[in-house]
């Protein structure tokens, strides 16, 4: 799942504050297995014959061996050729660049090694205490006027030419968003902005350090240089910039307080830019249908492939394994298809495992772009992703539940299983536009992903509230990691008995009526 910043424009990793305490760390863990395994999580590994051989293939994916999977690394090469070896062997043929199973992508990196920042108060340390987000034109060195103001309202800025604005990178409503902050910033004059990152949002809190500071595009796709700085700032570390006690300010800010303006001192900074290009691949395969009349009604399984690779260390461990996050559901789907023993269903399978996920949707868009099957006969996607089987599966939320079929296909096997549906509780996250579904939804396509959900309150939101802060985008995220086995057996039984109804069902998958995510203009879905 793509990582998204309120306030802050760089594809980076989010991770807990490494300089805690060991014994700090080793209690939160300690926390969480107990927490685990009173809801049934365990380490003693898959209960049956068919969770074994799925998490055998996860178990392959998310090894140290792997590297984490980064898009365009050998590890993600690896991953690659190895899933494409076994698709192969169960009887899927190849989709991808002339005939063969992978779809090409040439990337370009801008990333940032190294980088200093000292405010009034002292020097803050980079991914722990402040991160940038990558330009090829950020200055080598550059010194600024400090300029607190508050939300950075535009009629409330003044003139701030030649200055380094600190604003306060709230998501509350009626107070001004991430876009309205840069844009009154960079109006008034300001060479940059530091925005504050906010510990606020208690539903998805901010986790430092960051593991690196890295932006992906897609060849051609470069941003224009820009000089314009652009700092996330951990709220700890206010203080050091401001050279005043930010308690107060960071506390009003989150809570949407009216805040003072503040002027204070000069900040100083430095950054090392580095460049790259390479290739990744999207690895895709086609399980051919057996009704010639629904020939061209493809339904495309799909997961993100890639991972984030190495990053920053914590507690030792630099090998963000990605193991949940998404090795586990490329599995899922490639031993899906080498249980059917190459029998198709009634309407084709395409099989999409995506690379650049992690980096901006990258894999899925530009299979959008440039598809290997006509787009018109892609009649659905089912995505897998933001599964977290750590605790049990009795509700689960659903992307896109009531705008397509989909959503009356997985409410009926949902049903009959005993899991409630729900939509989306914490909109405000916006986990609709943040994995591989949403290209295909915004192309006019039916799809639909899933979360594990939780009733406010519960144990199982505490052990969910717990992975995000300790495993999500994290090294942890790894095969020693708790997994409620008999959840993830309820899952996967789950999605089998979805794709054999989507697959197999007459009626081809359809729009709903008053959906408001269909597009307005749509050339292609059913």
């Amino acid at each position: 799942m793509s990582a998204s910043l309120a306030g802050y424009s760089v594809v980076s990793l989010l991770v807990e504050n490494q300089g805690a305490a060991m014994e700090r760390y080793l209690s939160a863990i300690a926390g969480m297995a107990m927490g685990f395994m009173l809801m049934g999580a365990t380490d003693d590994g898959p209960i049956d014959a068919d969770s074994r051989e799925w998490w055998s293939l996860a178990s392959a994916l998310s090894g140290d061996e792997m590297e984490g999977r980064d898009t365009g690394s050998g590890g993600h090469e690896r991953a690659a050729r190895l899933i494409a070896d076994r698709l192969a062997a169960a009887g899927l043929e190849p989709l991808g660049d002339d005939g063969t199973w992978f779809q090409r992508i040439d990337f370009e990196e801008v990333g940032v090694p190294s980088a200093t920042l000292r405010g009034a108060g002292g020097e803050l340390a980079f991914l722990d205490e402040f991160t940038v987000s990558p330009d090829v034109a950020l200055p080598a060195h550059l010194a600024a006027p400090i300029a607190y103001r508050g939300y950075c309202a535009h009629d409330a800025l003044g003139d701030v030419t030649g200055k380094l604005v600190i604003c306060h990178g709230t998501r509350r409503s009626g107070l001004t968003t991430a876009a309205e902050r840069e844009a009154a910033v960079r109006a008034a004059g300001g060479v940059g902005m530091a925005t504050i990152v906010d510990p606020g949002f208690s539903v998805e809190p901010p986790r430092w350090p960051f593991a690196f500071a890295r932006s992906v595009y897609r060849k051609g796709n470069l941003p224009a240089p820009d000089p314009f700085v652009k700092l996330g700032i951990n709220a700890d570390a206010l203080g050091k910039l401001l050279g005043r006690d930010a308690a107060r300010l960071v506390s009003d800010g989150s809570a949407g307080l009216p805040l003072p303006d503040i002027d204070s001192g000069t900040a100083t900074m430095s950054f090392t830019i580095r460049t790259a290009q390479y290739p990744s691949s999207n690895v895709i395969g086609i399980l051919p249908g057996t009704n010639p009349a629904l020939a061209d009604q493809a339904i495309v399984l799909g997961a993100h492939l890639d991972g984030y690779g190495f990053g920053r260390a914590v507690d030792g461990d630099a090998i963000y394994n990605g193991t949940l996050d998404n090795a586990a559901y490329v599995a899922l789907i490639v031993h899906l298809m080498e249980s059917r023993e190459r029998k198709g269903y009634a309407r084709p399978i395409v099989v999409g495992l995506w690379t650049g996920e992690e980096k901006g949707l990258h894999g899925s868009e530009w299979f959008i772009e440039h598809p290997t099957v006509p787009l018109e006969q892609i009649a659905a996607n089912i995505n897998l992703d933001q599964l977290r089987p750590i605790f049990p599966l009795e509700l689960m939320t659903v992307h896109a539940r009531t705008d397509t079929s989909l959503g009356q296909d997985a409410t009926a096997i949902a049903t009959a299983m005993g899991i409630r549906l729900q939509d989306d509780p914490e909109p405000e996250r916006n986990l609709l536009r943040r994995s591989d579904h949403w290209t295909f939804l915004e192309a006019g396509i039916p799809a639909i992903s899933f979360v594990f959900g939780y009733e406010p309150g519960s144990r199982s939101e505490e052990i969910y509230r717990q992975w995000y802060r300790t495993g999500y985008h994290r090294p942890q995220d790894d095969l020693v990691q708790l997994v409620d086995w008999q959840a993830a057996a309820d899952f996967n039984r789950f999605f089998y008995a979805l794709v054999d109804r989507v697959a197999n069902r007459s009626e081809a998958p359809s729009w709903q009526q008053g959906t408001t995510l269909r597009p307005a203009a749509m050339s292609v879905g059913k």
